[in-house]
């Protein structure tokens, strides 16, 4: 599997121009060979609470699943949604005409007035894969992670809007994160206000590939039968104790 992060330069309430530019970055990462192409939390609007948030089918995202009918590619990240319940900051999967979703689980600071936490840790199953995606600050709540790959997650993927005072943080939890679970993840980060280091780790926790602050495309090639291979060889998967913790 080829992976790819679109570190964006998100414009916040600038939809039009932060669409246009995620749409050609998405297509040369899928013209590169990308079988799944991750872009950043909110990447279409920022965190901009003045723009009318979108319903079911979303229209926003009709150019991407064109995208990824075409191409053949899963593409991730997040968007803002209304919903019965509330405003939501709603990660999605696409894979062509599937669809498939995962709602912030922890707002962070001012994003607390406004959205409301999603209340369901689970992998969204598509296109025969199962993905654990999560959205910025759940990243530093290790349980959304191993809640996410203890219920047979194949990957685990991180979209961010994370700020780059914290950037040191965020490499420390990306690595972590796939360390623990001994799984790969992919971490795609914004750039520009936010710190950029989109990172692709592999299950043992090695860095296949880093971006810096600008806005650009990073790639790796996983083989995702390397999560089974790490955990027999480091057997704490298999020696946690779920009763105890």
């Amino acid at each position: 599997m080829r992976a790819a992060c679109v570190q964006l330069s998100v414009r916040e309430c600038d939809a039009c121009d932060n669409k246009r530019r995620a749409l050609q970055l998405s297509a040369d990462a899928a013209d590169s060979g990308a079988d799944i192409i991750v872009l950043p939390e909110l990447f279409l609007t920022g965190f901009c609470y003045d723009l009318k948030p979108e319903r079911e089918p979303y229209p926003s995202l009709i150019s991407f699943r064109a995208l990824s009918l075409d191409s053949g590619a899963i593409l991730a990240g997040s968007i803002m949604a209304s919903s019965e319940r509330g405003l939501l900051n709603m990660g999605f999967c696409i894979a062509g005409a599937e669809m498939g979703f995962y709602s912030k689980t922890h707002p962070f600071g001012e994003e607390k007035k406004h959205f409301v936490p999603g209340d369901r840790i689970a992998p969204v199953r598509i296109a025969d894969l199962s993905i654990g995606l999560e959205i910025c600050y759940d990243i530093r709540f290790p349980e959304v992670a191993r809640k996410l790959c203890a219920s047979g997650a194949d990957i685990l993927i991180t979209v961010a809007q994370f700020p780059a005072e914290r950037i040191h943080h965020w490499r420390a939890l990306v690595i972590a994160r796939a360390i623990e679970n001994q799984i790969h993840h992919i971490a795609c980060n914004a750039s520009g206000s936010a710190g950029g280091s989109s990172m692709i780790v592999g299950p043992a926790g090695e860095v296949l590939a880093e971006a810096g602050g600008e806005e650009c495309v990073v790639i790796a090639d996983l083989d995702l039968d390397e999560r089974d291979q790490v955990r027999r060889s480091v057997t704490c998967w298999e020696d946690r104790r779920p009763e105890l913790y």
